[in-house]
């Protein structure tokens, strides 16, 4: 009877009931969001031990791209509904939650019981350099369009999103080649911080009938949060961009958020900084590009990659910030207060911007 994560599983059942007797939208909404950390969690898990069969190249493929699955599918849902300020909230509030939130929460927890944790200073500037170049790039879009675009989307506009997102798809292998293959002695943790596995080992069958059955679920779940977002938003004074900057990031990212603050609690903290801050950079690099792609198919009408100056300004301080932090390679309590402090800030910042 030890706590677990499955146990919110039961949401799963009380969000088809709320939603069946037709529940007031904030009920739907936030037990939807709690039943997506289980499932969520079980995405993670499932990739994590088909990744033992597949070898640390493929394996390392695999966890960039079902890691952040729920992200990606929450936004899929959203872009389908034509809810754009919200998906391009939910990229940037992603970023703002894995670099300022759960890295501030898991260095608060490890510097609690470890005076000073450490790990490679070097891996952490090399992760804070690469999410500063995605930061950098998606402030090009954004200026073109409130110069040249302001009310609507030309053809020049559309075709930077899509160059743009293709050139952020190439960066993005090119990270994963110098990760996994020409220099994957960067990312190594330092000697005796490696990984244990506790556990018996997943069949390959197990593994990828959990991963199916987890992406239909997330799916299924994210389709009902997202369709009581509007509602939630209006009965509770929320913008589409906090709900989606706060709540749907949040939730998107809780299972990876909570792997990188157990690893801190077992000071294994170079597991910690490499999975939050890598999946910053997949969030940036893949998951947007990904999504501005795909809204060409799915969505009522293209996406780009155009995030008002709030946004703008939040994503290059966090980066900022969190690379400053997090670049010496030294971890302790303060440090995850001061990180946790500017994400507050940034939060009650996008909470009251006026709805509408």
């Amino acid at each position: 009877m030890k706590p677990s994560l499955n146990w919110l599983l039961a949401f799963i059942p009380i969000t088809l009931a709320l939603e069946h007797l037709h529940a007031s939208p904030p009920w739907v909404f936030f037990s939807a969001a709690v039943a997506i950390v289980p499932i969520a969690s079980l995405i993670v898990r499932s990739t994590e031990h088909l990744s033992t069969y597949t070898g640390d190249a493929v394996g390392g493929l695999l966890n960039a791209t079902f890691g952040n699955a729920p992200e990606l599918i929450i936004a899929m849902v959203a872009l389908k509904a034509g809810m754009l300020d919200m998906v391009r909230a939910s990229i940037a509030g992603a970023i703002l939650a894995n670099l300022l939130l759960a890295l501030g929460i898991a260095f608060l927890l490890g510097g609690l019981r470890y005076h000073t944790q450490t790990y490679q200073a070097g891996a952490a500037r090399l992760y804070g350099s690469m999410m500063l170049v995605a930061a950098i790039s998606l402030l090009v879009p954004s200026a073109f369009s409130r110069f040249f675009a302001p009310t609507e989307m030309v053809r020049a506009e559309a075709m930077l999103n899509i160059g743009l997102a293709v050139v952020l798809l190439v960066a993005y292998v090119l990270y994963l080649v110098f990760m996994l293959k020409t220099h994957p002695e960067e990312f190594k943790a330092a000697p005796g911080a490696e990984e244990e596995h506790h556990g018996e080992r997943w069949s390959i069958k197990r593994s990828v009938g959990g991963l199916v059955l987890a992406s239909l679920l997330a799916a299924w779940m994210s389709e009902i949060l997202v369709g009581a977002a509007e509602g939630t938003g209006k009965a509770l004074g929320m913008s589409e961009v906090f709900i989606g900057i706060v709540f749907l990031a949040i939730v998107g990212g809780a299972a990876e958020s909570s792997s990188a603050i157990a690893m801190a609690r077992r000071n294994k903290m170079d597991l910690t900084v490499g999975i939050v801050m890598g999946s910053c950079i997949q969030i940036a690099l893949f998951v947007a590009p990904v999504l501005v792609l795909a809204s060409y198919f799915v969505g009522p009408r293209p996406l780009e990659l155009s995030f008002n100056r709030a946004e703008i300004g939040a994503l290059l301080m966090a980066v900022l910030i969190g690379s400053m932090v997090a670049g010496d390679g030294r971890a302790n309590w303060f440090k995850g207060v001061q990180l946790i402090a500017v994400y507050l800030i940034i939060a009650l910042m996008f909470y009251f911007i006026p709805v509408g």
